[in-house]
């Protein structure tokens, strides 16, 4: 069982056509990812018991992610994307990021996860980050860690607070992702790839073993103990670009998921990844993200329609 601790939210989307409304959320965009790569994974997030609540819900039932936690009785969150004329999408949210109280329960919905995913507006804004960073304590003994800060500067707008509890999650991590606009926002005037670096030495001797960084159109790039690696983005006519980092995300996680390199017993061998694995990697999760940017929304694409856009059989990241 792969977990995914997060918020989920509606994502208003305005176009030039017109206005669509869809669930979304960084976390839980990740979470229907990974079940769409054919992966059993639960959904760790607060919802209202409202018309949008149940839209959540809905989307997530039929995505085959579980659901744990009932609706609550504030609002479910609002996030509304103006797309410019490529496509790229700027936010504005009305949140409520809290969760309950678990503790009674964390040992049972942690039992079976050998990797916990987590980051966006759920890792940094109170009062749910404490209670994000406390499960991810817990399940650390346990599990692989992912990590993708996904920096809103619009919501958590003091980027010394924000990059406090960033590198904390991140020291905690195997698995880290971040945009070079993240990375630029977090530590403004330092090359990203080196803000990068300096992540993987983050919580030694046992802190990420990977850290790559998202770059659009360059491709993503990645630094492990190893080395480094680059591999170039898939050429496709973009729709926009909702959800494709989370859906990049996905792929990377589903990679390490694909190679059994899951589960805290496996992480000195993910630790000691080659370069080229790690290339392979970052290509099955760049061309996630392709098939996103290619429709609108976001859409992260099914094994199925990975393996139909590779044109062959190798569908998690170039092991056959």
């Amino acid at each position: 069982m792969l977990t995914v601790i997060g918020e989920g939210l509606i994502d208003v989307v305005r176009r030039p056509a017109g206005t669509e409304a869809h669930p979304g959320g960084s976390p839980l965009n990740v979470a229907v990812g990974l079940a769409r790569l054919d992966h059993p994974v639960q959904f760790i997030g607060r919802r209202g018991d409202d018309a949008n609540g149940r839209l959540l819900a809905d989307h997530l039932r039929v995505a085959n992610v579980l659901v744990p936690l009932p609706p609550d009785a504030s609002p479910t969150s609002v996030a509304a994307a103006e797309l410019d004329h490529r496509g790229a999408a700027t936010y504005t949210f009305e949140l409520d990021w809290h969760l309950p109280d678990l503790r009674d329960r964390l040992d049972t919905l942690l039992s079976a996860t050998t990797l916990v995913h987590t980051g966006s507006i759920a890792a940094v804004l109170e009062p749910g980050a404490d209670q994000v960073l406390h499960l991810v304590e817990r399940a650390r003994p346990r599990a692989t860690i992912g990590f993708d800060p996904n920096c809103r500067p619009t919501i958590t707008t003091d980027p010394e607070v924000v990059r406090a509890r960033v590198e904390r999650l991140v020291a905690l991590a195997d698995v880290v992702k971040a945009s070079d606009e993240d990375l630029a926002w977090l530590y403004p005037g330092t090359d990203p790839l080196d803000s990068a670096r300096r992540w993987l030495a983050l919580g030694a001797p046992e802190g990420p073993a990977f850290v790559v960084v998202t770059r659009g159109a360059e491709g993503p790039w990645a630094v492990a103990h190893a080395g480094e690696t680059a591999v170039p983005a898939p050429a496709v006519r973009v729709a926009d670009t909702v959800g494709a980092g989370d859906s990049f995300m996905a792929g990377l996680l589903s990679a390490v998921v694909d190679r059994e390199l899951d589960g805290a017993q496996r992480r000195s061998e993910l630790r000691r990844l080659d370069v080229r694995e790690l290339g392979r990697i970052l290509d099955f999760a760049a061309r996630a993200a392709a098939v996103t940017v290619s429709r609108p929304g976001a859409n992260p694409p099914s094994r199925a329609e990975l393996r139909a856009a590779a044109g062959h059989g190798a569908d998690n990241g170039g092991t056959p």
